[in-house]
Parts: C-alpha cells; sequence; structure tokens
C-alpha cells in the first residue's frame, strides 16, 4: 500500500488518493472525500464482481470491473470507490491514463451522471458539447477553439448535471502528435500522457473554465466523403440514438443495471438542448472552415453574443 493520502478536485467531487495526480487540482482537506482512490486487492478474475461484459470487463450493480493488461486491475463501486492493482513493473502515468478516463466515467454514471464522450469549449454564457467516434476531429476542434479565444471546460469525459449543465473536467487537452501539428502546437515542452505513445498533454491554465455551463448546443461530428461541410438538426428519436450512441463507455451502463436512469437521461436532454449532425470533409481536414460553421450555427440560435 502506498503511505501517501492526497486530496484533490475533479468534476466537483472531493478525491482522496494515494496515488499522486498531478493533473488535477490539490486542495487541503479537514473531512472525508467524496471518492477514495487506493492501492489495493483486485480480483485477478472479474467473475467474482459480475457477469462480463467485454473481453477485460464485468459489471454489477453500481460495481465495474476492468482490466488492462500489462497495467492494471480497477474496481469502482457505489460511485464512492476506486480501487487498483497494477500488472508488474508499470510506470504510475500508465496506470493514471486509466483511472482518469474509463474509471472516473464509471464512478461519474454510478453517481448519477450523464456521461457523453466528447469536447467541450465555452462559448457566450454557455458552452457546446462535440462527440463522435474516434477520429471525427473532437480534440482537433477542441484545440482550434482554444487558439480562437474559447476556453475548454472538458475534455473526452463530459458529465452532465441535472440542470443540463457540463461539469469542468481536467484543466488539460489530450493532442496527438500529428494534431498539434497540424495546429503548429509544439510539443517539445509537453508530457506525454504514457511513455513511448505520441499522445501529449497540454494544460490549460487561464484558458480553462471551472465553473459548470449550461449546454447550448450538441455537435455530432461525422467524416464523409464529399469536399463540403454541412449541418443538420437532429429531431425526436434520433436526437436520443445520437446521445446513447455518444454516452461514455456505454456497453457498461446497463452491466452496472444503470440502463433505466441513463435512458431517462437522453430523453430529458434530447428534450432541453438542441442536437445537430455536422458532416466534414474526411479528406483535407479544413480546421477553421468548421471551427466558422459551428460558431455561425451557434449565432444563429443565439449562443454567441
Amino acid at each position: 500500500m502506498n503511505d501517501i493520502r492526497e486530496s484533490y478536485r475533479l468534476f466537483g467531487l472531493r478525491i482522496s488518493s494515494d496515488i499522486r495526480l498531478p493533473e488535477l487540482q490539490p486542495f487541503s482537506a479537514d473531512e472525508p472525500g467524496d471518492v477514495e482512490i487506493r492501492r489495493g486487492p483486485v480480483p485477478a478474475d472479474g467473475t467474482e464482481v459480475g457477469p462480463k461484459m467485454g473481453p477485460f470487463s464485468h459489471a454489477a450493480e453500481n460495481a465495474l470491473w476492468l482490466r488492462v493488461p500489462g497495467v492494471a486491475r480497477y474496481l469502482i463501486r457505489d460511485g464512492g470507490k476506486l480501487i487498483y492493482q497494477p500488472e508488474g513493473d508499470i510506470d504510475e502515468d500508465s496506470v493514471r491514463v486509466f483511472m482518469l478516463g474509463t474509471c472516473i466515467g464509471a464512478l461519474l454514471a454510478q453517481r448519477g451522471h450523464l456521461v457523453l464522450h466528447g469536447n467541450v469549449f465555452e462559448v457566450g454564457g454557455g458552452c457546446a458539447v462535440c462527440v463522435g467516434s474516434s477520429g471525427a476531429g473532437k480534440s482537433t476542434l477542441a484545440a482550434r477553439m482554444l487558439q480562437r479565444g474559447h476556453r475548454i471546460i472538458a475534455d473526452d469525459v463530459c458529465p452532465v448535471d441535472l440542470n443540463g449543465r457540463a461539469i469542468p473536467g481536467i484543466s488539460r487537452l489530450k493532442l496527438w502528435q500529428d494534431t498539434a501539428r497540424r495546429l503548429e502546437i509544439d510539443t517539445a515542452a509537453l508530457r506525454r500522457i504514457r511513455p513511448n505513445i505520441a499522445k501529449f498533454e497540454m494544460p490549460l491554465g487561464d484558458a480553462f473554465r471551472a465553473e459548470p455551463a449550461p449546454i447550448r448546443a450538441i455537435y455530432v461530428l461525422t467524416p464523409w466523403n464529399q469536399d463540403r461541410f454541412t449541418i443538420a438538426d437532429m429531431s425526436g428519436i434520433a436526437k436520443f440514438q445520437a446521445l446513447r450512441a455518444n454516452s461514455y463507455r456505454f456497453r457498461f451502463l446497463k452491466g452496472m443495471q444503470l440502463g433505466p436512469r441513463h435512458f431517462r437521461q437522453c430523453r430529458t436532454l434530447a428534450a432541453d438542448v438542441p442536437v445537430a449532425q455536422v458532416f466534414r470533409p474526411r479528406l483535407g481536414f479544413d480546421i477553421d472552415g468548421l471551427v466558422d460553421l459551428i460558431l455561425a450555427d451557434l449565432a444563429g440560435r443565439g449562443a454567441v453574443s
């Protein structure tokens, strides 16, 4: 067991941890946190926790067992405990990557949040959420919005509260080397999120919004084989399906018996917030054209002053 105990804030939660989390904001704690992260024994076989959800995951009511081969096993329970057991002589950076991604996403879902898989940037007094499949351009879009003066609220993991607000995440953007190169961002001074992986952590500093923001619109980024942009509002069941498809690690929710609540949350958000599909050329990624399109659409909705 580690002999350190440090306190942090993340997604509005007070976190007590025995592994250092330099990505997070520290704070002085005079009382127990909302979430405890500690190193401890995690079953080698997830069947002790519940039914199999995937090759390396098992789930039961408010519990998720996850194994990342060669990195660690994790057990997330009741929205308040995250136990990890490293495998072999693995570095802490690698342990933290999955801890602050999939594990914290599951924990937030256990605590009652609808968690979207996307990036969030501030616009006007609110924000826009951009979701989409891997490679759709979410991180590139967020980084360009940052360069054009918009503060970032969340990267990758985006929980939504009961009032339809995006809850601030980690004060950073994670960027692949090719994305950084396209946007002329120098990665020489940036730390890799894991050794030997060309993905970097860019601190946001004052460009991070630390307060929740009402969601003005949700955009589903969709590459296609045409050479033009287009944007189309979604309606009815299509909005619900888009939110469901872009929920963070959706496959785990049913196993944790969170499906009915997730259904209600998607239905409520779909009724309250515009959802639009944004088609962008698969080749020749014109990032400024995409930014201009989205900002113009937000202005048309009265979200940009």
